[in-house]
């Protein structure tokens, strides 16, 4: 019992792992110190150089992997920042995992800090959703760019002039020179109307006039509207044509095409030319009317 006692009291007594330091750089201990020094080599050598390697080697195809990136998306003429900020995320990622596989080859374990990573990516991510809907979006709309700076726009209820294309954010100016700052998971999810891609536009105006009137003659101060109009294109031919006998009128479709910077200009002045021509001819446009019938009731 006294030896197991004894034996107990120096198993769970403290190391003083000075004095045992101390010991093993005692002169005569300097054989000790090169075993133990010899058998840590032998041990841990060869995994400590090749964790040094696997970190050189990986930063160095990191850095590659950045500059092949920078190059394809400058070919593709992205947006600057979007080009910095997707090679400096390509970049952090890797060298996280050259990190982790240089760690792991020397035997420390990294599933506990993988783990906390990517709790902590989780929180981060449920708190910024909104945020990082946006950033994909604005970063799809740079990549894709189904719209530029300077394109007149029709998207999230809107319609406006791109001014700037922002990563979360897209800013478009209306005719009457509002800005409207429109996020851009909104544009995303949405249909997307652009008019300026198209170098024409087609016109389209519904002229109608009273049954009263002379087809023949309506059809020609028509044709003449159109052929005065220096700006409507003569290819595609424009089209004149009956296109609806309504309830109170004869309406005429008129289809002219013309650049796309001239489109409100001719859709204006021909309005206004449609007006002024049919009513030096005499030839009415319909309008809706109502008859009002009052009645007295005399109270016995």
């Amino acid at each position: 019992m006294a030896a197991e006692a004894a034996k107990e009291a120096t198993t769970s007594a403290p190391i003083d792992v000075a004095k045992e330091v101390g010991q093993l750089l005692e002169p005569e201990n300097a054989g000790r110190l090169l075993e133990l020094g010899r058998d840590f080599l032998i041990q841990y050598g060869p995994k400590v150089l090749a964790a040094i390697a696997i970190f050189i080697f990986g930063k160095m195809l990191a850095k590659w992997l950045k500059k092949v990136v920078v190059r394809l998306m400058n070919k593709a003429e992205v947006d600057p920042m979007v080009t910095g900020f997707t090679a400096s995320m390509v970049y952090i990622g890797l060298m996280v995992f050259v990190v982790m596989a240089a760690l792991g080859q020397v035997g420390i374990q990294t599933t506990s800090f993988l783990a906390v990573l990517g709790a902590a990516g989780l929180a981060i991510g449920l708190a910024l959703q909104g945020s990082l809907a946006n950033f994909a979006a604005g970063f799809l709309l740079i990549i894709f760019r189904p719209f530029k700076v300077g394109d007149v726009i029709e998207a999230a209820g809107v319609t406006g002039k791109v001014d700037l294309i922002q990563i979360f954010t897209t800013t478009l100016k209306t005719a009457d020179n509002k800005t409207i700052i429109v996020p851009n998971a909104k544009l995303g999810n949405d249909n997307i109307i652009n008019y300026s891609t198209q170098e024409t536009r087609r016109v389209d105006l519904v002229v109608g006039v009273s049954y009263d009137a002379d087809i023949k003659e309506t059809r020609d101060i028509l044709q003449a509207i159109v052929d005065t109009e220096e700006r409507v294109l003569k290819d595609p031919e424009p089209l004149i044509v009956v296109g609806e006998l309504a309830d109170s009128s004869v309406n005429f479709f008129v289809r002219v095409w013309v650049k796309s910077a001239d489109y409100w200009g001719v859709f204006y002045d021909a309005n206004e030319a449609v007006k002024l021509r049919l009513d030096e001819a005499g030839i009415g446009i319909p309008y809706p009317q109502r008859d009002v019938h009052l009645y007295e009731h005399n109270n016995a």
